[in-house]
């Protein structure tokens, strides 16, 4: 099986002079747990929940913080065709948690989650997201 195998929707993106407060609607809004960030249509990082999470342990003005300063920068990015068992080890390798997927532009943004899914039981990724 291959990343593009696991694609639902497009990934979410925003732009690195978000605000942290937009950033994190908007994840709500999206149900995801990361978001692409993007600059001149090119993939400069990702905010994750955690990013999310290290801000506010750090006390920032989700008003006033930027996304492109708690990014994480120049994500490892994977092509649609990778296959979802090397990514697996990726994601045991690195501890990440989200996957970007990424052909001429930014395809998806997998989680560890749809990762599993796609391992354990293919046929259930159809039902993980009603």
């Amino acid at each position: 099986m291959k990343l593009r195998d696991l694609i639902e929707n497009s990934a979410e993106t925003m732009g690195p002079a978000s605000t942290l407060r937009e950033a994190a609607m908007a994840m709500v809004a999206g149900e995801v747990g990361s978001m692409g960030v993007i600059d001149d249509g090119v993939l400069i990082g990702i905010l994750t929940e955690r990013d999310i999470l290290d801000a506010v342990a750090m006390g920032v003005d989700f008003d006033q913080a930027v996304v492109g300063n708690h990014m994480t920068r120049n994500p490892d990015v994977f092509s649609p065709d990778t296959d979802v068992a090397q990514v697996a080890e990726w994601l045991l390798e690195t501890g990440y948690r989200h996957v970007p997927v990424v052909d001429d532009d930014i395809s998806a943004i997998l989680s560890i989650r749809d990762i599993l899914a796609a391992l354990v039981d293919p046929g259930r990724i159809q039902t993980l997201y009603p």
